[in-house]
């Protein structure tokens, strides 16, 4: 296999390094179409169990389906906060952790758990693949966005159920990701949630084991 220069490896791993999951967008500032398109080839370099290619994209635009989605996680959060207490839930309440009302782009990624491509093969065993695939697409192009200057932000809590509801989809997909795509306010190096004290960076060790 071909071995990339030093120079590409640093670039990488900066690339790597400066990849962060961003809340903050300029809402007055669009993505243009051309750009998304780009951006989102990456998907079709990802690994894929079977050469299944399970993802599937929602373009989440009109102003309807938004509203949903926005009150579908603001409802998702107000019970996420009610599982903590005193400091946490004080640190908690004061974490941006979406950035929808900005972003100009807002993708719902999906898995479809039902498609006959790839006939199978590898997901017999192991059917969550095809969802870990969805997220191997979604990491290529997390980094894609990144290299061309765009944040991405990665919503998690929200009710899977209800947006597949409202997004009308097939009953076989299941969603893995809400990803708000546009221009970052800033950009860091340290992620948001070590900034304030939520957690921090294991060592790499620390999770390697040997039998």
């Amino acid at each position: 296999m071909n071995q990339f220069p030093p120079e590409f490896r640093d670039q990488l791993n900066d690339l790597m390094r400066w990849r962060r999951d961003v809340r903050h967008f300029h809402a007055d500032k669009p993505v243009s179409d051309d750009l998304l398109a780009e951006v989102m080839e990456a998907i079709r370099l990802a690994p894929s169990v079977g050469l299944s290619e399970p993802w599937r994209i929602v373009s989440v635009k009109s102003a309807a389906a938004r509203t949903k989605a926005l009150l579908n996680f603001e409802a998702a959060n107000a019970d996420a906060l009610k599982g903590y207490s005193g400091d946490r839930a004080k640190i908690y309440a004061g974490l941006k952790l979406s950035g929808m009302r900005d972003a100009p782009v807002q993708l719902a990624v999906f898995c479809d758990d039902g498609t006959d491509k790839g006939a199978g093969l590898g997901a017999g065993t192991m059917p969550e693949t095809r969802r870990y695939s969805v997220v191997s697409a979604i990491m290529n192009f997390w980094l894609a966005a990144r290299a061309h200057g765009l944040g991405v932000g990665w919503v998690s809590i929200i009710d899977p159920k209800q947006l597949a509801t409202d997004l009308d989809v097939p009953k076989d997909w299941a969603l893995v990701a809400y990803l708000c795509v546009g221009w970052p306010v800033e950009t860091s190096l340290t992620p948001e949630l070590e900034k304030v004290e939520w957690e921090k960076r294991d060592a790499l060790l620390a999770c390697v084991l040997e039998r």
